[in-house]
């Protein structure tokens, strides 16, 4: 009886060795991705900063030098100080944080009301939203431009207020499957309560929405911030 226990504490040793080295090397391999991603995503932003310190010549040579010969700091002087940047970066966030509070809201209350109401074409309705997904944007240029030139609102910040209050259909889609994840026995209890359908919206699932309101603004935050083409034809 005391070999086989012997014996039971010699395999249970080796047992935990094994898990232990299996886990090691688990945990080794997800750190090695994680590094190797890490990697990856910094590479841009290390190549940016290294070429904000080269000269035009230096930019312009090929085959390409990854190192500057002498760092030009100087350029950083001449992006900030010898050009308006603070002005251009101002245009940029009166156009970007009205349009991305317009939106974000907007967006989420059409998801609500594809995800909570029910109403007849409520799914062609919502088919359409998505479908405009595939639109591909240059196709609606000429035509959004044709139409606001009649209106009048070219060369004004109207454009992106309109387009805010239209909502943007990836955001609508991003509302609509968080809100209909939501459990229904919340919105039955408000109900009961006395709530109306826009106070449901507004003190019940909007509080409840923020992963998806912080990912819907800074998405679109980034793209109207980074976007030069629709200012240069509408502004």
């Amino acid at each position: 009886m005391g070999e086989l226990t012997l014996e039971q504490r010699r395999l249970t040793a080796t047992s935990h060795t094994a898990t232990n080295n299996s886990r090691w090397l688990g945990s080794a391999l997800l750190y090695t991705g994680f590094i190797l991603l890490t990697l990856i995503f910094i590479t841009p932003i290390v190549w940016l900063f290294l070429t904000s310190l080269k000269t035009m010549s230096e930019y312009a040579r090929y085959p390409i030098s990854i190192l500057p010969a002498v760092p030009q700091w100087g350029n950083y002087y001449t992006a900030v100080i010898e050009y308006p940047f603070m002005r251009y970066a101002l245009n940029s966030l009166v156009i970007a944080l009205p349009s991305t509070l317009l939106t974000v809201l907007s967006s989420a209350l059409a998801g609500f009301g594809f995800a909570r109401h029910n109403a007849r074409f409520k799914n062609v309705l919502f088919v359409l939203v998505i479908s405009m997904m595939m639109v591909p944007r240059m196709v609606t240029v000429i035509p959004t431009f044709v139409f606001f030139s009649k209106i009048g609102i070219n060369n004004t910040y109207w454009p992106w207020i309109l387009w805010g209050l239209a909502g943007s259909s990836f955001h609508i889609f991003l509302f609509r499957q968080f809100f209909a994840a939501i459990p229904k026995d919340l919105e039955d209890a408000a109900e009961v309560d006395g709530c109306s359908r826009l106070r449901i919206f507004w003190q019940i699932f909007l509080p409840l929405s923020g992963p998806v309101i912080a990912t819907s603004a800074i998405f679109h935050f980034q793209w109207v911030w980074g976007d030069w083409f629709t200012p240069n034809i509408f502004l």
